[in-house]
C-alpha cells in the first residue's frame, strides 16, 4: 500500500459518495484529494501505530487494542491522573511510554472509560458499528432547491464541518465561519496551508458563545447550520436546533464524535480515534496500525456534505447526525476492492482564509436582509 494504508475499497466508496454529490451539485469532487491532501499539503503519514499527525497512539492493552490522543496541552497534563501516577512520574515532553506501560496492565475497556472521564480522545478498537445519519424533522419543509445561494452557519471546527462548509461553498452556498474570539479553530494555530485549504472562501464571523444573541440571529437567518461541539455545549447557551426560530426548510447538520445518544453524547473525538473506535485500521501480523491520516475526518465532511444536499432535494426542515465513529465502522465493513490504492494528491493553492472576526459587518448586514420572517 502506499504511506497512507487506505485500503483500496474506502477509496472506492469514497468515491462513490463524491460522484453523488457532483451529481448533485454539479461541482468537481476528488476523493483522494480529500483522504490524502491534508498529508500531502504537510509531508505526514502513520507510522504503524502513531499517526500521521503524531497525537494518537494505537495501544495494546491486556486483553486487546485501543487508542489515545493527547493533541491538547491539557490532554497531556491529564497524564499522571489517567494512569494514577505521581506528575514527576511522567515526561511532560514524552508521556507515551508511561501511557503504554500502564495500559498494557489495563483490560481496554477499563482503560478507555478512564480516560473518557478525564474529557480525553479515546476508543476501544472495533467498538463502534456502522449506521446511518440520524435524520428527524425539524421544522417545516420547503420546496426541493440546491444550496447554491444559500446561508449557511458553520460552527465546526478542525476538520471535518470545515468540510462540510468548503464543499457546500463550492456548491454555491455563502458559508459564515463562526469562530470565538477566545477559542478560534485550533487549526488556525498550525500551518496555514490546511486551514486555508478547508476555510478559504468563506466569511468569517467572530461571535462570543457566552453571549448568544448575535449568533442566535445568525443561527435564525441560515438555510444549513454544521454544528461540531458536544451538543450540550449549544443547548444550555439556548442556542439549539429547538431553541432558534424555525425557518421552512432549515437543514441542522450535528456532526459528532461518536453520535448523542446517553453517555456517548459526551466522548471527545479526534479523526484517528474516531476511526479506531469505527474499527478503520490496517492490520499486520503484529497487530493494527493506523490507516491514512485522521481518516475518520474527511470521510465525515464529504457524508455530512451529501447529507445536507439530499436534504435540501428534500425540502429541508431536517436535523441530521453524523457521526465520525459510525461513519468509520460503515467503511470498516466493506469487502476488499481490487483497485489501485490511493496516492498522495496535494490540493491546488488556494487563496488565504479571511483573518477571524474580517467580515462581521458583511454578516450582520445578510442576517438584517434575512430578518423578515420568510413565507
Amino acid at each position: 500500500m502506499c504511506a497512507l494504508d487506505i485500503p483500496p475499497a474506502v477509496l472506492a466508496h469514497a468515491q462513490g459518495i463524491a460522484g453523488r454529490l457532483a451529481e448533485l451539485t454539479g461541482i468537481a469532487v476528488d476523493a483522494e484529494e480529500l483522504l490524502t491532501g491534508r498529508a500531502a499539503l504537510l509531508g505526514i503519514a502513520p507510522d504503524g501505530r502513531r499517526s500521521a499527525g503524531g497525537a494518537t497512539r494505537l495501544l495494546e492493552a491486556a486483553d486487546g487494542w485501543c487508542a489515545l490522543t493527547l493533541s491538547r496541552a491539557d490532554d497531556i497534563a491529564a497524564v499522571p491522573a489517567l494512569i494514577e501516577a505521581d506528575e514527576s512520574d511522567v515526561d511532560p515532553d514524552d508521556p507515551w511510554p508511561a501511557v503504554t506501560a500502564w495500559t498494557a496492565r489495563q483490560p481496554a475497556a477499563d482503560a478507555i472509560a478512564r480516560a473518557r472521564l478525564l474529557g480525553l480522545p479515546a476508543a476501544v478498537l472495533g467498538e463502534t458499528a456502522a449506521a446511518p445519519p440520524v435524520v428527524r424533522r425539524l421544522g417545516l419543509p420547503a420546496g426541493a432547491r440546491s444550496a447554491r445561494g444559500l446561508l449557511v452557519a458553520d460552527l465546526s471546527s478542525m476538520w471535518a464541518g470545515p468540510l462540510c462548509g468548503q464543499l457546500l461553498l463550492r456548491a454555491g452556498a455563502t458559508v459564515v465561519k463562526v469562530e470565538s474570539p477566545t477559542r478560534p479553530d485550533g487549526t488556525r494555530s498550525g500551518p496555514s496551508v490546511f486551514f486555508d485549504w478547508m476555510n478559504t472562501g468563506k466569511l468569517s464571523y467572530a461571535a462570543t458563545f457566552d453571549e448568544p444573541e448575535p449568533l442566535r440571529a445568525l443561527l435564525g437567518a441560515a438555510d444549513v447550520v454544521i454544528e461540531g461541539s458536544r451538543p450540550a455545549a449549544l443547548i444550555r447557551r439556548g442556542l439549539g436546533p429547538d431553541d432558534i426560530p424555525a425557518r421552512p426548510g432549515r437543514v441542522w447538520l450535528r456532526i459528532s464524535g461518536h453520535g448523542t445518544c446517553g453517555e456517548r453524547a459526551d466522548w471527545v473525538a479526534f479523526g484517528d480515534d474516531a476511526a479506531v473506535s469505527g474499527g478503520l485500521v490496517g492490520t499486520t501480523a503484529d497487530g493494527p496500525r493506523f490507516c491514512g491520516d485522521a481518516i475518520a475526518d474527511p470521510l465525515t465532511g464529504l457524508h455530512a456534505a451529501l447529507a445536507a444536499v439530499e436534504a435540501l432535494h428534500r425540502g429541508g426542515g431536517e436535523l441530521i447526525e453524523v457521526s465520525m465513529a459510525a461513519t468509520a465502522a460503515g467503511y470498516a465493513a466493506l469487502p476488499p476492492a481490487p483497485r489501485p490504492v490511493p496516492a498522495l494528491r496535494p490540493p491546488a493553492p488556494v487563496p488565504p482564509a479571511r483573518p477571524l472576526g474580517a467580515d462581521n459587518a458583511v454578516v450582520d448586514q445578510l442576517i438584517a436582509e434575512r430578518s423578515v420572517s420568510p413565507c
